[in-house]
């Protein structure tokens, strides 16, 4: 099942964003994969900062991961960089799909 959501970006972060990002924790990374999670893109909306993902699920998604450490740690560390809820996690709103072409 493919799913997508929105968060948002404080302004001027873009570049920190992409480059906290490029340094994924490769532990972060297989976390991810081995809950089934793949193809995993995030996009940027430069007029209204926000953040669009779009990832793959084959069981959990990244917001089911809240309660592991590691998630916990990498929530921490971008915190500075977006809107965030109390406990670091990003603010995020789940899109509805309205289309879909294969």
């Amino acid at each position: 099942m493919k799913i997508a959501f929105k968060m948002k970006l404080l302004p001027g972060m873009r570049e920190a964003y992409e480059k906290r990002h490029s340094e994924i924790w490769p532990e972060l990374k297989n976390l991810l994969m081995e809950s089934g999670i793949s193809d995993y893109s995030i996009f940027l909306d430069e007029e209204t900062n926000i953040l669009f993902a779009v990832q793959q699920q084959n069981g959990q998604s990244s917001q089911d991961l809240s309660s592991h450490p590691m998630v916990q740690k990498w929530w921490a560390i971008m915190k500075d960089l977006m809107e965030t809820n109390l406990d670091n996690s990003p603010i995020s709103k789940e899109l509805q799909m309205v289309f879909h072409m294969d």
